[in-house]
């Protein structure tokens, strides 16, 4: 009668031959790894997404300026927060916005994201 798998070890041989917690060894070393990928995916989208924030915010505070509208550009600026730093920029008729933040924590404080937009001056802005 042939012993069962599951039953313990009898022999040191039987140890050394063993696959039994192969599979658990395996999991132990690759989950760290898949976390550590998972953690950068994720933080690629949301530096991403604050990317397409700024973007439309540099473009919709280069108009406002660029039509001479100080304070709606003050408001929504004051609504955003004072994490993003702005650089104003004038180019010949153009009025340039620039907008730089560090939205991410933790290892990835480094990366800075910005965006630049720029609009034609019209009417009292010169």
């Amino acid at each position: 009668m042939e012993p069962s798998r599951w039953l313990p070890v009898r022999r040191w041989s039987e140890v050394f031959t063993s696959d039994r917690g192969t599979v658990t060894a395996e999991f132990a070393v690759v989950l760290p790894a898949v976390l550590i990928v998972l953690g950068v995916v994720i933080s690629g989208i949301m530096l991403a997404a604050h990317r397409l924030t700024l973007v439309s915010l540099s473009g919709e505070i280069a108009r406002l300026e660029a039509r001479a509208d100080e304070g709606a550009s003050a408001q929504l600026l004051e609504r955003v927060g004072s994490d993003i730093d702005v650089a104003r920029e004038a180019l010949g008729p153009l009025h340039c916005v620039t907008l730089t933040s560090h939205p991410a924590r933790g290892i990835l404080s480094g990366v800075g994201v910005s965006a630049r937009s720029c609009a034609v001056r019209t009417g009292g802005a010169e």
